[in-house]
């Protein structure tokens, strides 16, 4: 089992208590999947009527859980949520599928539900066969025992190498009544989102139609889970899902079927307000950071580009290196930028760190102060800003340093 890490220096002073959302009740316990004295196990259950969207992992690999819930979702209604952690049931073959399924149906006649409106997930060690047995005579007492002010606990079950709970909430008006939106989320290593991170769940109780609430997910993931990344492994687990109870209806919310109804505004604000906490909760964890950094990139030939080189710049292991060691490096942030095949001239290259400008035009900036770049390196977060002046692309994107604690975690990850 790997060993446990203090709560990381980045971690929220405190952890938010999230309230309860109609329709929708939590349970966690101890299935003995990997850990000890822990929960390994969390059981969310549904309303009827509730409709989920999701995204996932675009690797070849992708695990069981993750192949379920993609045949799944197209019927766009959920009663529950089974997740584990402690074993990812990925690269498991033919048992990891059946695992999944039986899985499923455990969790659908505990909960009473059918199977096909039953998601899964699983998160830890890969290959190794999950032994979805030790499920049986657990769920049942889940299911029983679930209560709507469970989602903090529900955080903490699906933890693996992480140091603390991720999770946020914030309210909307839906035409005139009021919702609320809360989430999880878990991941500190292996974390370059391609469509989702490793595993997050949003849920609310607004009304809104199961397209509607896809296409609102798919849109918000841009900007914030597939702008993170702690060390540019994508996992085959990756998995963002968005639950609507529609519980609200019973407040005189009017459900929302057409993705342009100007009701969804203020919802849609509060959602991307939701996700953006919760991946910078992630990057914040990264295993052995020990600081935040935003990577802003300006000047580039269009967004993509932009985007491209930021994560070229997030994803160097010099650049996370030397931020790690309090060293405003630019040389390294001019090799991200000029690997990452977009376009740039060295020329109109300028480069920042925490708001100075180091290099300018080609050259070290004229003013450069290296006692004041090395004082503002000390503090916990830091930006680097590039401006290549070729353009109006722009991009921002988060990732954390790179320390001797991420390769002792890792290394000892199996052991």
């Amino acid at each position: 089992m790997a060993k446990s890490s203090p709560r990381s220096p980045l971690a929220p002073a405190q952890i938010a208590v999230l309230p309860g959302i109609g329709g929708v009740r939590f349970a966690t316990g101890a299935a003995g999947i990997r850990y000890q004295g822990r929960t390994d196990v969390m059981l969310a259950l549904m309303d009827e009527g509730t409709t989920v969207a999701g995204v996932f992992t675009r690797s070849k690999c992708p695990s069981a859980p993750v192949d379920w819930c993609r045949a799944h979702l197209s019927g766009g209604t959920a009663r529950a949520l089974l997740v584990n952690s402690g074993n990812a049931n990925a690269f498991t073959g033919k048992n990891g599928a059946e695992a999944a399924a039986f899985s499923a149906r455990l969790a659908a006649k505990a909960a009473g539900v059918p199977l096909n409106q039953v998601f899964l997930a699983s998160t830890g060690v890969i290959g190794e066969p999950l032994p979805a047995e030790k499920f049986s005579g657990v769920l049942e007492g889940l299911a029983a025992s679930a209560t709507p002010d469970g989602i903090n606990a529900a955080a903490q079950a699906i933890m693996t190498t992480d140091t603390y709970p991720k999770l946020a909430t914030a309210s909307a008006n839906f035409g005139g009544v009021e919702v609320t939106i809360s989430g999880i989320a878990k991941g500190a290593g292996m974390i370059a989102p391609d469509m989702a991170t490793m595993l997050s769940y949003v849920f609310t109780d607004a009304p809104i139609a199961a397209p509607v609430l896809q296409a609102l997910l798919s849109r918000g993931v841009k900007g914030t889970f597939n702008a993170i990344t702690v060390d540019s492994d994508t996992s085959t687990s990756d998995t963002l899902m968005l639950f609507a109870t529609g519980a609200a209806r019973q407040r005189g919310a009017v459900p929302v079927t057409d993705a342009s109804d100007a009701r969804l505004r203020p919802f849609r604000r509060a959602l991307q307000n939701v996700l953006q906490s919760l991946a910078h909760q992630v990057v914040r964890d990264g295993e052995g950071a020990r600081k935040f950094i935003a990577i802003s990139v300006s000047g580039a030939t269009s967004a993509a580009a932009a985007k491209r080189i930021a994560l070229s710049i997030a994803n160097s292991p010099l650049v996370k290196t030397a931020v790690a060691g309090e060293d405003a490096n630019w040389g390294r942030v001019v090799m991200a930028v000029g690997k990452a095949g977009e376009s740039a001239d060295r020329d109109r290259l300028s480069i920042s760190f925490c708001g100075i400008r180091v290099a300018h035009q080609g050259q070290r900036d004229p003013a450069y102060d290296e006692a004041q770049v090395s004082q503002a390196m000390k503090a916990p977060e830091i930006s680097i800003g590039v401006d290549l002046g070729l353009g109006r692309g722009q991009a921002t994107v988060w990732t954390c340093d790179l320390t001797k604690e991420y390769v002792a975690i890792n290394g000892d990850y199996r052991s």
